[in-house]
């Protein structure tokens, strides 16, 4: 199946993709230039917003514009007609080291933030890294998960009633279901879900089908994986980059498969497209994704 390069980004860190069903556009994020940028499937225009700081995941807020996590917390983010999107802190975060930020993150299916955080510095291997539930409380914010050392993969089974939590370090690399509390937000009863040291490529980000099939962008190893419920390998489907990110459903029937990616240093004749957006055709549907509601 064929991976269709819908825009040449070259991104650094290319991170969360999100549909958005209303413009019919997908937004994602550059984490180290800090952007949040914009494809719109009518007219195929990019266009790039400036946050003030690193820029990981976002979700929308139902006053306009997005929830965000970045290096010191979760911000509202607005865009303004001067290329810069003007920031409101929501929540602090203490974090357990210098040096760290967010990473990835989502809505569950009753719309509270949840994104992880993680040492830069990731040859240091320190799990130091936690998982944050916002749901409008005031900061600082607390962890609920903790003990990663990169977590990723993030996302919610269609009832809502399964959490996914990945960890992509290369001395990890594994992925993780709890049974999640709709009512309260709470996880419990971890259990291994796939370890991926048995198949190609490190876990990273995530997105659900209808099916309740786990897709997993298999960074180093240019796939992106399927996995059902039950953490069987279902198929993988390849990109032309080596290091996909994260994957997001989207287009007008949430068919398509759109995958972000990595553009690292160095000689890059062998992936000239590191650092693009690609587009698949999965042969299957996704789930609107949910935007962020105060509780």
């Amino acid at each position: 199946m064929h991976a269709q390069l819908i825009v040449d980004a070259r991104n650094a860190t290319g991170e969360s993709p999100v549909w958005d069903a209303d413009e019919q556009a997908l937004y994602w994020v550059d984490i180290p230039a800090g952007q949040l940028h914009r494809w719109r499937l009518a007219d195929q225009t990019v266009t790039h917003w400036q946050a003030p700081q690193m820029l990981a995941c976002i979700a929308r807020h139902p006053q306009g514009g997005w929830i965000a996590g970045l290096e010191t917390g979760i911000f509202h983010l607005v865009a303004g007609a001067d290329g810069q999107l003007d920031s409101t802190l929501l929540a602090s975060v203490d974090h357990a080291l210098q040096g760290m930020r967010f990473n990835d993150g989502r809505c569950d299916r009753q719309g509270r933030f949840w994104a992880g955080s993680m040492l830069l510095d990731m040859a240091a291997a320190q799990p130091v890294g936690a998982l944050y539930r916002y749901t409008g409380e005031p900061s600082p914010v607390v962890p609920a998960l903790s003990g990663f050392i990169v977590p990723n993969g993030l996302a919610f089974s269609p009832d809502g009633r399964t959490m996914y939590v990945s960890d992509s370090h290369p001395d990890v690399q594994k992925i993780w279901s709890w049974d999640y509390d709709v009512d309260t937000g709470t996880p419990h009863g971890r259990r291994l879900f796939v370890d991926m040291k048995e198949y190609p490529g490190r876990p990273d980000g995530a997105a659900i089908d209808v099916d309740g099939g786990y897709w997993i962008c298999a960074n180093d190893a240019g796939l992106v994986h399927r996995f059902t419920p039950a953490g069987k390998l279902d198929r993988s489907l390849a990109v032309p980059v080596k290091k996909p990110t994260m994957c997001a459903f989207g287009g007008p029937n949430l068919d398509t498969l759109f995958v972000a990616s990595i553009r690292p240093g160095g000689d890059l004749l062998d992936q000239p497209l590191a650092g693009g957006v690609f587009a698949l055709q999965p042969g299957v549907q996704g789930l609107p994704e949910p935007g962020f509601s105060p509780r």
